[in-house]
């Protein structure tokens, strides 16, 4: 088999209608599964889908174990050689899936690709990072990302080329890996509940030797943050963030090395807090949430 499609549901029940219909529609060329590994919705997904879909492998879940240990349940049952991690507010505009997986099957150093990303209103958005979560990537979102910038033009997070482009990661929206290298090196990592497993198991597979790689070619719209719902539990979704950002530091570098970053990191917060306040003369809830995330985290 081709390609293995893994997507975690968690009341998702209409994104992720619209998504496995997209694949239907615009997936051509290639043998591939779908599975879905739901998190113990409550809003009668899994009902829908083994009513709907016979076809699709559905894995419930007893309790919501986070996005990265669920699509490690769905990796367990994969039988294609290449595994297309796909969020459920995701929706193809062409023939995605193959195009990934046509580009990881003739590049034997290639181990992770993905596509670039619109949004909602079609307008292209974040779909890779050319650095790596580090003193170097603290330093220049201090620098209001002006480094990044002046090197990479406008393609610092979206790939406006026609060029495949070798970048730090690919955001979890999409994200494809080689079966095998999966088997060899291990799926995400169990310390992450939510937010910044797609950038740790890139950045694992980099290690390892190999390359993750932008495929233009390949587009797909991203609704992002449809799938934990609205402005309601944006304090929710920063914790997380925040908690994530972390573990991915405390997991990959020594602990004077997170003391550095996470000094760089507070003192930008505190500083846009300053110069928003000076400049809008008012509070600014995103930084304000950003900087109580931060102290509550782990």
């Amino acid at each position: 088999m081709d390609v293995s499609i893994i997507i975690v549901n968690y009341n998702t029940k209409a994104l992720i209608t619209n998504c496995i219909q997209s694949i239907y529609e615009k997936t051509t060329g290639i043998d591939y599964e779908i599975i879905v590994v739901d998190n113990a919705s409550v809003d009668g997904s899994q009902q829908m889908i083994a009513k709907n879909y016979p076809n699709i492998k559905l894995i419930e879940l007893n309790e919501n174990i986070g996005f990265g240990r669920a699509n490690n349940e769905g990796v367990k049952i994969a039988l294609g050689r290449n595994i297309l991690f796909l969020n459920p507010d995701t929706i193809l505009i062409n023939n995605a899936i193959k195009i990934l997986s046509d580009y990881l099957n003739v590049n034997v150093k290639a181990g992770v690709c993905g596509g670039n990303l619109f949004d909602e209103n079609m307008k292209p958005t974040l779909s890779y990072r050319f650095i790596y979560p580090s003193i170097l990537l603290e330093i220049n979102d201090l620098l209001f990302r002006i480094p990044e910038i002046v090197i990479f033009g406008k393609n610092t997070q979206y790939n406006h080329s026609t060029i495949n482009k070798s970048v730090a990661y690919i955001t979890g929206a999409d994200l494809m890996i080689k079966n095998s290298i999966i088997g060899q090196y291990g799926g995400f990592s169990p310390s992450f509940f939510m937010y910044y497993e797609d950038t740790d198991i890139c950045y694992k597979i980099h290690k390892a030797g190999y390359k993750i790689i932008s495929v233009p070619e390949a587009k797909i719209q991203h609704l992002e943050g449809k799938s934990l719902g609205d402005n309601k539990i944006s304090k929710q979704r920063v914790n997380l963030s925040e908690n994530s950002r972390k573990v991915f530091y405390s997991k990959n570098y020594s602990k004077n090395y997170c003391n550095i970053v996470n000094s760089i990191y507070l003192f930008r917060i505190k500083l846009r807090i300053v110069l928003k306040k000076i400049l809008n003369k008012e509070p600014d809830h995103y930084w304000g949430s950003l900087l109580n995330g931060f102290n509550s985290a782990k």
